[in-house]
């Protein structure tokens, strides 16, 4: 344990570590309830990790320098829909979407924009991205190439969670098959050339938003991760080195109680799933990850609302336990947040880590009856969902028979009937309402941006070797055919310019697409 003393302003000495009589479970130890350190945030605090992504990668790397400039100390990329699903900005489809719920990247050329006076080596960064995760990734590992950075010392996160795209977001475009395989090339390449990069954020943060219960979120996010490491191991991959690089991504809503419990719950749930899956590394067993406050939760009506609902939720995760945090602006039920709700949304975070004396000892719940009874619970009702899945086949079945979108579905629509009969409260929706004219500033994109990455796309195409592009999408597409790994073949066509849209589109051509 630490050596610095720690004190409240009455001059009491806070422990960093409480237990009861007879206390078996200790944090940093299987099966990890109380946290994945020992001595948890009075050793390091959780990394604070804004997302932002809007317009062109130019106005998006304004907005990473600001964010740095004020005490983030992670990146967090949003990408615009073309560039989730595969389709370059001036393809048909991506009309009307360019730049608008995340920044437009086409090509190895906007990477290097986005990133423009920030060294790769000095920052860990995540990207929301899943069915083009794999191209993503590797703009990202030739821009590090480019920046003589090491690859070994890169960190961050790609999410890669499709099994999640299926069942509650819409993002995918090849089936679940092929889209597993990807995956699991990904876990490969990256176990031997990017080892500290987790492969995978297994995400119940999406399946949270589309109405599940907490209990729904954790048991379908590990059941989709026990998917996720049964496709490695049937790879032959070795799940200690593979199972330590595995990152979770789970909401945070207002219920303070029950979403701290959740996450101790998670955590004892996946450590029991690995080892019951062959793990012996306790590294390999650790849930790690990473949290956001509930978007669905904010309210377009009297927004400022909102900061007190973000406050407790970033008060839940703490006190869960979370490795890193992203705190939604207030006005994101109305637009993308406008640079000063981005900064309050970050004060917030600060103002939890140094202002309320919850990180100041491990797991400061822990022994409160009824965060135990709850922790007990939620993890009971979720092993009851996840023997339901395994009955099934597991998660890719379930999804396919449409269990888990039909669970979700029914929970959504509940939660929204209690709101309408008045017997679940939202103060300034359902109650205590106000007469109010909107003066919430709101941050606009402009339909423009398309014209200008579509004029990038015409100067890259003419600055590069079109025999080298036709060669290099017939060796992704001989990769996909023959079964062996495309993350070579990915990382060379991007740095010889080919674009996102191209290589999805080889990759369309053998996977087919998911309908």
């Amino acid at each position: 344990m630490d050596e610095k003393k720690v004190y409240t302003d009455s001059g009491i000495e806070v422990k960093p570590l409480y237990t009861g009589s007879g206390d078996a479970e200790l944090p940093g130890q299987f099966p990890f309830t109380r946290g994945v350190q020992p001595d948890m945030y009075r050793g390091k605090l959780w990394t604070m990790r804004q997302y932002a992504g809007f317009s062109t990668a130019e106005e998006s790397n304004k907005r990473y320098h600001y964010l740095l400039s004020q005490g983030v100390n992670g990146l967090s990329v949003a990408f615009d829909l073309p560039t989730q699903i595969g389709y370059d900005s001036d393809h048909a489809l991506a009309e009307g979407e360019v730049g608008k719920v995340g920044v437009a990247i086409d090509s190895i050329e906007d990477m290097k924009t986005l990133f423009n006076g920030i060294k790769l080596e000095d920052v860990s960064t995540s990207m929301t991205i899943n069915a083009t995760g794999f191209i993503l990734l590797s703009f990202y590992v030739a821009l590090t190439k480019q920046q003589g950075a090491d690859l070994k010392k890169i960190s961050g996160t790609i999410q890669n969670d499709i099994l999640k795209e299926y069942a509650a977001r819409g993002t995918y475009i090849y089936p679940p098959k092929p889209s597993m395989r990807i995956i699991t090339d990904i876990f490969e390449w990256c176990s031997k050339e990017l080892p500290k990069w987790n492969t995978i954020s297994i995400s119940g943060y999406h399946i949270r938003e589309a109405g599940s219960t907490a209990v729904q979120e954790i048991a379908f996010t590990l059941a989709n991760g026990k998917a996720y490491v049964k496709a490695a191991l049937e790879k032959g991959l070795d799940i200690n080195v593979f199972g330590k690089r595995l990152s979770f991504f789970f909401n945070s809503h207002n219920n303070l109680f029950e979403e701290a419990a959740k996450f101790r719950a998670a955590r004892r749930m996946w450590a029991q799933m690995m080892k019951e899956l062959g793990a012996t590394d306790p590294k390999a067993m650790m849930l790690r990850f990473h949290t956001q406050t509930g978007g669905s939760t904010l309210t377009a009506q009297q927004p400022l609302n909102n900061i007190s609902r973000v406050t407790i939720q970033t008060l839940a995760a703490v006190l869960g336990g979370t490795q890193s945090l992203h705190t939604n602006g207030y006005d994101e039920a109305l637009s993308l947040p406008t640079e000063e709700a981005a900064r309050i949304a970050l004060r917030t975070q600060q103002i939890v880590a140094f202002e309320s004396g919850a990180p100041d000892t491990v797991d400061p719940l822990a022994g409160s009856y009824y965060v135990e009874a709850l922790t007990n619970e939620i993890e009971q009702k979720a092993w009851d969902l996840i023997a339901k899945i395994d009955v099934m086949g597991g998660s890719v079945s379930a999804i396919e028979e449409g269990f888990i979108q039909d669970e979700i579905a029914r929970s959504a629509y509940e939660y929204q009937r209690n709101i309408e009969n008045g017997s679940k409260i939202i103060v300034g929706v359902n109650k205590f309402q106000v007469q109010e004219e909107n003066t919430t500033p709101v941050f606009k994109i402009d339909d423009s941006i398309r014209a200008i990455q579509t004029e990038k796309l015409r100067q890259l195409k003419n600055d590069r070797d079109p025999g080298k592009v036709d060669q290099c999408l017939q060796e992704i597409n001989d990769r996909a055919a023959s079964g062996e790994n495309l993350m070579p073949a990915v990382i060379t066509a991007v740095e010889n310019k080919c674009t996102l849209g191209e290589i999805s589109d080889e990759l369309r051509a053998v996977f087919g697409e998911y309908k």
